[in-house]
């Protein structure tokens, strides 16, 4: 849509049919990710591909890389793609991580569970989002147990951190190399979920100036174009801890097409699109409540409730089957916290019939 509205023809390739996004395309094309017939078609009717989400098979995009540009290359989305890679990358450029172990076997487990000393988060190394493909661990707890219950070839161990909040910076990166991170924004997460996101987070200035500097070094080190999202711990003492990269628009930004004067969205494709980057200033604080697919158990929600609330804006994505827990959409409430997440978090129940 973001596109769209500035004057560009759109193809989605997606492995579904009815995907919500084609109801916005130009063309659509249906098809598995390794089917290359269909991919030479894609790459001959476009200019340049980009990602919706990282969990696409890297040879797919390396396909389409030796036939159109492709942003994010297929080098930032394998090492965002997966845990290991993703880790070592950051330990390895000096940013800040959660000491971890990678672990192949249950006996490997054991020893790292030994090494960390602490309560811990075993992570699959690949497809695990929304708190998916994850199993916290407390010290006594029985390795072989819990790697049987992971049922992964791959994993990820670790320490599970003592943090004050969590928080999150999206950094745009163009063609030629220019950066703009938008406001850092503060997370809450339920059940493994981004439940709420609140723009702009009541962080320190100092804090927000790191965690600003430390997605830009991310995006650089990376060779990002397009957007990064850099997922980010805040202790105690200010410090930061890296969590998580995601090589895309992100749910946290999704409040932006209100409260920014670039929505995450265009940003994207200005970056992507060699054209100049948007201003990143806020036009309005605002809180983002996502709607999951529990609010759907007494049918269809009365969307009413948050259609008349002034400032209140409702996104819905199209999605055929609403199912726990499953991102149906959003809303953003223009205001400032906490008085604008207690209405959000109300409107958001009173729309349950």
């Amino acid at each position: 849509m973001a596109a769209k509205a500035m004057g560009y023809k759109v193809m989605v390739f997606d492995t579904v049919k009815d995907g919500p996004a084609s109801s916005c395309a130009d063309l659509t094309i249906v098809a598995p990710f390794d089917d290359t017939d269909a991919l030479g078609r894609f790459a001959m009717t476009i200019d340049v591909a980009t990602v919706e989400f990282e969990n696409i098979p890297v040879e797919a995009l390396e396909f389409l890389e030796e036939r159109v540009p492709v942003h994010p290359a297929s080098s930032v989305v394998r090492i965002c793609q997966d845990r290991v890679l993703e880790k070592e990358f950051l330990r390895d450029h000096g940013f800040p991580v959660a000491p971890f172990r990678v672990v192949t076997s249950a006996a490997e487990l054991a020893v790292a569970l030994d090494e960390l000393a602490a309560p811990s988060i075993l992570k699959t190394a690949v497809l695990g989002y929304d708190g998916k493909g994850q199993i916290s661990i407390s010290q006594g707890d029985d390795a072989e147990v819990v790697w049987a219950m992971l049922g992964a070839p791959r994993a990820v161990l670790e320490k599970r951190m003592s943090f004050d909040s969590e928080a999150s910076v999206i950094c745009a990166r163009s063609v030629n190399g220019e950066t703009a991170c938008f406001p850092v924004q503060a997370n809450v997460h339920r059940n493994g979920i981004l439940d709420t996101t609140v723009a702009p987070a009541s962080l320190p200035p100092e804090v927000c100036e790191r965690a600003r500097a430390a997605a830009t070094g991310i995006a650089e080190k990376l060779g990002v174009i397009g957007l990064i999202t850099v997922e980010l711990f805040v202790l105690a003492d200010g410090s930061l801890v890296v969590n998580e990269l995601a090589p895309r628009p992100h749910n946290s930004g999704h409040h932006t097409l209100e409260t920014a004067m670039t929505s995450q969205f265009a940003q994207h494709v200005r970056a992507v699109c060699g054209l100049p980057l948007g201003p990143v200033d806020l036009r309005s604080p605002g809180v983002m409540v996502n709607l999951l697919g529990d609010l759907w158990r007494g049918g269809e929600p009365d969307w009413a409730v948050m259609l008349r609330e002034p400032g209140c804006f409702l996104h819905l994505y199209g999605k055929e089957e609403a199912k726990p827990g499953r991102k149906m959409g959003h809303a953003t409430l223009l205001g400032t916290a906490p008085e604008a997440v207690n209405k959000a978090l109300q409107l958001r129940e009173r729309v349950i019939r």
